[in-house]
């Protein structure tokens, strides 16, 4: 479990690894591979109740 502690602790070492230049960039780099994930992972369960449908379960 990731406790308040640790989100700041992570939060200050991905602002002296990244600098705070580069910190936006990342974020909205993780928020989109996060969109395309969820997506992909949608469609694969679209598919498989399509696939379900069809074979009658």
């Amino acid at each position: 479990m990731v406790g308040p502690g640790s989100i700041v602790l992570i939060g200050a070492m991905a602002l002296i690894i990244f600098g705070p230049k580069k910190l936006p960039e990342l974020g909205r780099a993780v928020g989109t591979t996060l969109k395309e994930f969820k997506q992909s992972t949608k469609g694969m369960m679209d598919d498989g109740k399509d696939d379900e449908k069809e074979n009658g379960k």
